[in-house]
This record gives structure tokens, sequence and C-alpha cells, in this order.
């Protein structure tokens, strides 16, 4: 199996929560060191609590939804299957699932947000 090549950086409110979260909800193997889901979908995270709540800033509005991390699923299904693991575990889904048709295919994509209110968008191809 391949390993995470990079980690995106989160500044946590709790980090205990944030572990938790990431390792209840999204599946992930949470380590002192990071949080890392390695299987059909490569995603990692360095979680790091934050000094004063200033310095949690996800990237999103009250209107739009930005990503802070995105991943890639390896197909359809494989992306199905993951948006249902996550609302099944609890997740907050921003996005449901979307499929937006291109000269080259299709793309489908969604969103989930963590407690700190980081958004993780999730998509992949089918051509």
């Amino acid at each position: 199996m391949d390993r995470i090549q990079s980690l995106t950086v989160l500044i946590v409110s709790d980090l205990e929560k944030s572990r938790a979260f990431y390792r209840d909800v999204l599946g992930c193997e949470v380590t002192d060191w990071w949080a890392i889901r390695n299987d059909f979908l490569k995603l990692g995270f360095k979680l790091l609590q934050a000094k004063e709540k200033q310095a949690i800033t996800p990237n999103s509005s009250k209107n739009d939804i930005i990503w802070d991390a995105y991943a890639y699923a390896d197909d359809f299904a494989a992306l199905d299957q993951l948006h249902n693991e996550w609302k099944q575990k609890g997740a907050k889904i921003v996005q449901e699932p979307l499929v937006t048709q291109f000269d080259w295919g299709m793309w489908k994509e969604f969103a989930v947000q963590d407690p700190d209110g980081y958004i993780l968008g999730v998509g992949t191809a089918k051509k």
C-alpha cells in the first residue's frame, strides 16, 4: 500500500476532541504525531492544539464552502462508500455528493466539516 506523502496541518481548539473525531468518525489511525487514513483514501493530518482561539481559521465563510483539505477517492463506488460510512458515523455533511459533467467526463464530490469548522472535500473522476 502506498504511504501518505503529505499532511495537512490543522490548528484545533480541543486536541483530544479532534483526535476522537478523526479516529472515530473519519476512520483515521491517530497517534501523537498524526491522523492518517491509508486505505483506498490517502489522507493525512497533523493536529495541533491552538494556543488561542484566533489561531483557528477555517477557509469557509458563512455563505461559501471552501475546502481546508481535499482528498481523492479511487472511483464513484469508493466515494459513495466513504460518504455512507462517514454519514453513519455522524459526520456533518456540508455538501452531499454532487456530480458535475465536464468535456472529459464526470467529477463527483462531497464535503464534511470537523468540530472546528474545517471542511474536508473528497472527489473522484469518471471518464
